[in-house]
């Protein structure tokens, strides 16, 4: 039986300010907590019906620091979800360095305040599939450890790096250092027949306001993504989450990543 203290613990995590004082996360779901054991990652705390237990190999159980053996009702008072699964895990947050060297030699994407954890969930889960491995945020996007972020994500999250920055300060060197900036806007070009590079940063704006005033200065490049409705009344742009995977998309098919 799982105590109360625990309970407490574990549902603390759910809140940012408890994420960033433990330096530890949570993921949910049977086939997310394989995936992180199959990739070896540090496992603080595993919690799960006996049968999910049973069914992991002993290597990878060694990966888990704890283990509490719950029932269904039990992770009903810990999960996020309103029906629960199988299993629940505390993670550590992995230890990653922002190299702005790093910027300059690969496509990076950068997110200028998108704020729903769905939208940053699917452009995770998008930048994955199509070999985008660095993912460069402002301050003030939702955190990467979200619930809602993780399950919109799902494993995505093990073959992307996110970090947390000051935009303007990077982008002000990768200015200097002369690397491209593609930037999103509705008075750009058609990103179809734009000339687009291997090297360079794909940036993004927040879901109604679009990219912030003071960074675009910043961008060499302006896209658009052109389509049959763009001017009719009520749709007025697309999804920030769309609009990432049309772009990486773009860049994948003409071998840009």
């Amino acid at each position: 039986m799982i105590s109360k203290n625990k309970i407490k613990y574990i549902l603390a995590l759910q809140r940012k300010k408890s994420r960033d004082e433990e330096n530890l996360f949570l993921i949910e779901g049977d086939k997310l907590v394989k995936e992180f054991l199959n990739s070896n990652r540090k496992i603080r705390i595993l919690a799960a019906k006996p049968e999910f237990l049973n069914s992991l190999p002993d290597d990878k159980l060694q990966l888990v620091k704890e283990i509490e053996r719950v029932s269904y009702d039990e992770l009903k008072q810990i999960s996020s979800f309103k029906t629960p699964h199988n299993a629940l895990a505390v993670v550590e947050k992995p230890e990653l360095v922002l190299s702005k060297e790093d910027v300059l030699k690969q496509l990076s994407v950068v997110l200028d305040c998108v704020q729903d954890p769905g939208n940053l969930g699917t452009i995770i889960r998008a930048a994955a599939w199509f070999g985008i491995k660095t993912l460069i945020c402002s301050k003030d996007c939702v955190d990467v450890y979200n619930p809602k972020v993780i399950q919109a994500s799902m494993g995505a999250m093990l073959h992307v790096e996110v970090h947390y920055t000051d935009l303007k300060e990077l982008l002000i060197f990768t200015s200097s250092r002369k690397l491209k900036v593609f930037g999103t806007l509705l008075e750009g070009d058609s990103i179809y027949s734009h000339d687009l590079g291997k090297k360079g940063i794909i940036l993004l704006g927040n879901e109604s306001k679009g990219i912030s005033d003071d960074l675009i200065p910043y961008i060499t490049d302006r896209i658009l993504i052109p389509g049959e409705s763009f001017s009719k009344p009520g749709i007025e742009s697309l999804n920030v989450g769309m609009a990432a995977s049309i772009v990486f998309s773009e860049f994948f098919r003409r071998g840009r990543i």
